[in-house]
């Protein structure tokens, strides 16, 4: 199933190109780059520099950039808990 604006939630994030856009610790803002790890509360990105960033999903809210090249925002509180866990969760609505 491809990944769309309403199934991203679903869906892997690792190797999708993501930046913080809000968060409620401003040294968070702005961090960007390739989703290379997530576990259940946090986001680690590959940065253009080649440094890890690891940022908390609760307090932050992220704009990735689909395979299709469209840029969605989600809030991290949606995409909390592990991955392979979020893809279960077929009867809750996002």
């Amino acid at each position: 199933m491809p990944i769309t604006p309403r199934n991203l939630a679903r869906h892997e994030l690792i190797g999708l190109e993501g930046k913080v856009v809000k968060s409620s610790h401003k040294g968070y803002v702005g961090i960007k780059g390739l989703v290379v790890d997530e576990t259940r509360n946090m986001l680690v990105f590959l940065s253009p520099e080649g440094r890890f960033k690891r940022v908390p999903k609760q307090v932050s809210t992220f704009r990735f950039k689909l395979p299709d090249g469209r840029l969605v925002e989600v809030e991290g509180w949606r995409i909390l808990g592990r991955p392979e866990d979020r893809v279960k969760k077929l009867g809750r609505r996002w």
